[in-house]
C-alpha cells in the first residue's frame, strides 16, 4: 500500500510539473515561481497530509545530479575567465554575510546566540543553482549567466562548511582560522575526488560501445563523486562540480558522438524533472514548518524581524560586494590594455629567427598561450559588465531549496530551531517570489538585455567556412594519395566534399548491390575522417578562446549529429 502511495505521488508530481511548466510558458511567468505557489496551495488542500522531505534526500539525492547536469554543460573556458568573480561571490561574500548576521542578530533578537545566528547566515547566504534557472530566461548577457551559474555551483560548499562549523561550536568560540582550514581541506579533497571520478568514468565509458550503457554509467557519476568526498571530509557538491566540468571538457575527446548526444537528451530530461520537483517540494513543506513554529509559542513578530534583517543583510552586502567587483573588473581591463604591446612583442619574438633555438613544441605552446591571452583580453573588452549588469547581478541572487534543506539539518537541540528553519524558508521563498517575479521587469527596465544574435551568426559562418576548408584539404589529399594507403571511390570523395554541413543524402550511391555498398563504406570512412579533423580544429580554436563558447558548442553538436549519421547504415 505504501509503495502504491509513493507511485501515485510520483506520477501526480510529474503531471503537476509538466502542467505548471506548460502554463507558465503560455502566461509568461517563470515556471519555478508557479511551482512554489502550486506547492503551497496543494499543501493546504483538505485531506493532503503534511509533507516533509528528509534534508539528506535533497543534499545527497537531488543536488548532485542537478549540479552535475549544470557543470557538464558549463563552458570551462568561460568558467576560467570569470573564476576570480565567481570565487569572490561564492566564498568571500558567503563568509562575510554569515559573519555579519552572526554579529547583528544577537543584538536585535533575544535568545539567539552567535552560533545560531552564524548558522542562519551560512544557511541563507548561498544562491541556489536551481533558482538561477530563472535568470537564463531574461535575455541578460551570457557572461552574467556564467558568473551566476558558477557562483551557485560553488557557494554551497562554503555555506555547508560554515554551517558544520557553527553546529560544532557551542557559542561564540568559532575560530576563523579553524573555518579556513576546514574549507581548504574540503575543497582540496573534493577536487582530487572529482578529478579521479571524472577520469575513471571517462575511461570506462570510452570502452563501452553501446550509447545506452555509456549514458547509464553517467547517471551514477554525480553520486560516485559526492559520497567518497563527503566520507573523506571534503565537499561532495564541489566534487560533483569538478567531475562535471572535467567530463564536459574531456568528453569531446574521449567519448563518441552517439554517447554525447544520448547523454545530453537524457540529462536534460532528468534536470527538468528534478528542478520542477525541487520547487514543488519547497512549496509543499511550508505547512509543516508553520505548524512547528506555531507549536513553539514564539511570536510571529520575531519571525518577521529575523527574516527582514536576513534579507536586508543579504541584499546590502551583495550590492556592496558587486560594486567592488565591478571596480576591480574595470581596473583589470585598464591593466590589460598595458599588456597588449608586451604580448605583441612576445609573439614577434616567437616567430623570429632568434626563437628557432627553442623546440617547435615549445614555440607552438607559447604561441597558443599568447593567442589565448589575447582572446581573453578581447573577451573582457567586448563583454564588459557595467552598472546595469551589476544591478541584475545583485537582484538575481535568489535563494532556493539548498537553503531550506540546509536549515533542516540543524540539530533538534539547537536554540530557537523552529524560528531559524522557518526564517530560512521565508528568506528563500520571498527572494524567489519577489526577486524572481520581478527580475524580467528589472532587466527590461534597465535595458540590460543582451542580443548577441548577429555576433553569433557571424561566428557560426566563420566556423563553418573554416570547417569547409578543413574538409576540402582532407578530400584533396585523399583524392591524390588515398586513405590509410587505399584508394577511395572518386564518387564517394566528391560526395564527402560537398557535405560541409551535417546533412547527408544517400541517393547518389545508386541502386542496391556491391557497388553501392562499397561507395557507402568509402563515404563513411572519409566522412568520419573529415569530421575528426574538423573536431580537432574546433577544439584547437576553443583552446585559443577566440570564439564564443556557446557558438563552438553549437557547431560541435552539429558535428556529433553528422558523425552519428555517417556511421548509421542507410535503409536498403
Amino acid at each position: 500500500m505504501v509503495r502504491m502511495d509513493l507511485l501515485l505521488l510520483a506520477v501526480a508530481g510529474v503531471l503537476v510539473i509538466v502542467t505548471v511548466t506548460s502554463v507558465a510558458g503560455r502566461i509568461g511567468v517563470a515556471a519555478p515561481l508557479l511551482l512554489v505557489v502550486a506547492g503551497v496551495g496543494i499543501s493546504f488542500l483538505p485531506g493532503v497530509p503534511a509533507f516533509e522531505v528528509p534534508p539528506e534526500a535533497i543534499l545527497a539525492g537531488v543536488l548532485p545530479p542537478l549540479l552535475y547536469a549544470a557543470s557538464v554543460n558549463m563552458p570551462a573556458l568561460d568558467f576560467r575567465r570569470d573564476f576570480k568573480a565567481i570565487s569572490g561571490l561564492s566564498v568571500v561574500l558567503v563568509l562575510v554575510s554569515a559573519l555579519t548576521l552572526g554579529w547583528l542578530l544577537p543584538l536585535v533578537v533575544p535568545g539567539i546566540g552567535f552560533a545560531e545566528a552564524f548558522a542562519l547566515g551560512a544557511i541563507v547566504s548561498p544562491t541556489d543553482a536551481v533558482a538561477t534557472s530563472i535568470v537564463r530566461r531574461t535575455g541578460v548577457a551570457p557572461r552574467l549567466v556564467t558568473v551566476l551559474d558558477g557562483e551557485s555551483m560553488l557557494n554551497d560548499a562554503t555555506a555547508l562548511v560554515l554551517l558544520r562549523t557553527a553546529v560544532a561550536t557551542s557559542g561564540a568560540s568559532a575560530s576563523l582560522w579553524h573555518v579556513g582550514l576546514d574549507f581548504v581541506q574540503a575543497v582540496l579533497v573534493a577536487v582530487v575526488v572529482g578529478l579521479l571520478v571524472a577520469a575513471v568514468s571517462l575511461f570506462v565509458r570510452s570502452l563501452v560501445e553501446d550509447a545506452t550503457v555509456a549514458t547509464s554509467i553517467s547517471f551514477v557519476v554525480p553520486f560516485l563523486a559526492y559520497a567518497p568526498a563527503e566520507h573523506l571530509g571534503g565537499s561532495g557538491l564541489v566534487a560533483v562540480v569538478v567531475a562535471g566540468l572535467v567530463t564536459g571538457t574531456r568528453g569531446l575527446v574521449e567519448l563518441r558522438a552517439e554517447d554525447r548526444i544520448a547523454e545530453e537528451v537524457n540529462w536534460r530530461t532528468i534536470a527538468f524533472l528534478l528542478e520542477g520537483a525541487v520547487f514543488l517540494v519547497m512549496g509543499l513543506e511550508l505547512r509543516p514548518l508553520l505548524a512547528d513554529f506555531d507549536a513553539s509559542g514564539q511570536p510571529w513578530s520575531q519571525l518577521a524581524v529575523v527574516t527582514a534583517i536576513a534579507l536586508g543583510v543579504l541584499l546590502v552586502g551583495r550590492a556592496v560586494w558587486v560594486a567592488l567587483l565591478l571596480l576591480e573588473l574595470r581596473r583589470g581591463r585598464q591593466a590589460a590594455g598595458r599588456h597588449r604591446p608586451r604580448l605583441a612583442t612576445f609573439r614577434e619574438y616567437l616567430t623570429s629567427d632568434q626563437a628557432q633555438q627553442l623546440s617547435q613544441r615549445r614555440r607552438e605552446r607559447a604561441l597558443q598561450a599568447v593567442a589565448r591571452r589575447e582572446a581573453d583580453l578581447v573577451f573582457y573588452e567586448e563583454q564588459r559588465l557595467g552598472r546595469r549588469d551589476g544591478i541584475v547581478l545583485v537582484w538575481a541572487g535568489m535563494r532556493g531549496v539548498i537553503t531550506l534543506a540546509a536549515a533542516q539539518t540543524l540539530p533538534p537541540e539547537t536554540a530557537q530551531r523552529s524560528l531559524l528553519v522557518l526564517a530560512a524558508f521565508c528568506v528563500a521563498g520571498l527572494s524567489l517570489l519577489v526577486q524572481g517575479g520581478t527580475l524580467s521587469w528589472v532587466v527590461r527596465r534597465l535595458g540590460a538585455e543582451s542580443d548577441r544574435t548577429e555576433q553569433r551568426r557571424a561566428q557560426v559562418r566563420a566556423l563553418l567556412d573554416a570547417l569547409g576548408e578543413v574538409a576540402d584539404a582532407r578530400c584533396t589529399e585523399v583524392a591524390q594519395d588515398g586513405l590509410d594507403g587505399r584508394r577511395l571511390d572518386p564518387t564517394a570523395v566528391e560526395q564527402v566534399r560537398r557535405r560541409r554541413t551535417p546533412a547527408a543524402e544517400w541517393e547518389w550511391a545508386g541502386e542496391d548491390g556491391p557497388e553501392r555498398d562499397r561507395r557507402l563504406r568509402d563515404f563513411g570512412l572519409l566522412r568520419r575522417a573529415v569530421i575528426e579533423d574538423q573536431r580537432e580544429a574546433l577544439l584547437e580554436l576553443r583552446s585559443e578562446g577566440r570564439y564564443d563558447s556557446r557558438v563552438l558548442d553549437t557547431v560541435l553538436g552539429r558535428l556529433d549529429v553528422a558523425e552519428t549519421a555517417a556511421g548509421r547504415r542507410p535503409p536498403t
